[in-house]
C-alpha cells in the first residue's frame, strides 16, 4: 500500500506540473534582424539546452549554470531551409519549440511542445516507472543486469504508465533500465 501511495504521489505531482504549464509559455522570443532572442524560464543548474535538426542531430548544447530566468540569442542565418526544434531539458519534463527556416526566413511556432520524461525510482528491491504519454504512443521498457537483458516489454495504451517491477535481492550489481518512447530514450544505471 505505501508504494501505490508513493505512485500516486508521482502521478499526481506530474500532472500539477502538467497544469501549472498549460496557461505559461516557457520561452518567449524577440527578433531583430540577426538574432532571435529567446528568454527561458524557470531554468536550474544543470539543465540542458539544444538546438537540433529535423534528424534529431543536436547543432547546439548547453549547460544551464545557473537558476532562474536566462536570455540566449540565436543566429539562424547559416542553417539551411528545414524544420529545427529549440529544446529545454528540465528535471521531468522537455519543452520544445519549433522553428522552421524557409528562403532564408525564421518562422518559430507559438506553440510549444512538453514532454514528460519517466520518472524512475528505486525502493529497496522494487524498481517504480510512471510516464505521462499524452501521445499514446508505445513506450519500450527493457532492464539489464551487468549488460544482459533480463526483462522487456511493450506497453500500449493510456496516457499515464505505472509499473513496479520486483528485483531479486540476491541478485546485486549494477542494473540499468531504458525506455523508449517517441524516438525518445531515457535510460539509468542503478546498483542493487
Amino acid at each position: 500500500m505505501k508504494v501505490f501511495k508513493k505512485v500516486i504521489f508521482i502521478v499526481i505531482f506530474m500532472l500539477a506540473t502538467l497544469a501549472n504549464y498549460a496557461n505559461k509559455n516557457n520561452f518567449y522570443n524577440t527578433k531583430n534582424s540577426e538574432n532571435i532572442t529567446f528568454v527561458f524560464k524557470g531554468t536550474k543548474k544543470g539543465h540542458q539546452l539544444k538546438v537540433k535538426d529535423q534528424n534529431g542531430e543536436v547543432l547546439y548544447s548547453e549547460e544551464i549554470k545557473r537558476k532562474g530566468n536566462i536570455t540566449k540569442s540565436f543566429n539562424f542565418n547559416n542553417l539551411k531551409d528545414g524544420s529545427y526544434t529549440l529544446e529545454l531539458e528540465k528535471d521531468f519534463e522537455i519543452i520544445v519549440k519549433s522553428i522552421k527556416i524557409e528562403r532564408n526566413k525564421v518562422v518559430i511556432e507559438k506553440a510549444e511542445n512538453i514532454i514528460f520524461k519517466p520518472v524512475i525510482r528505486l525502493e529497496s528491491d522494487k524498481l517504480m516507472i510512471s510516464k505521462i504519454t499524452f501521445d499514446k504512443k508505445p513506450l519500450e521498457i527493457a532492464l539489464f543486469f551487468k549488460g544482459e537483458i533480463i526483462y522487456s516489454e511493450t506497453i500500449k495504451g493510456g496516457p499515464i504508465v505505472n509499473r513496479i517491477y520486483k528485483l531479486d535481492l540476491k541478485a546485486k550489481g549494477d542494473y540499468e533500465i531504458v525506455i523508449e518512447n517517441n524516438g525518445r530514450t531515457y535510460n539509468e544505471i542503478f546498483k542493487l
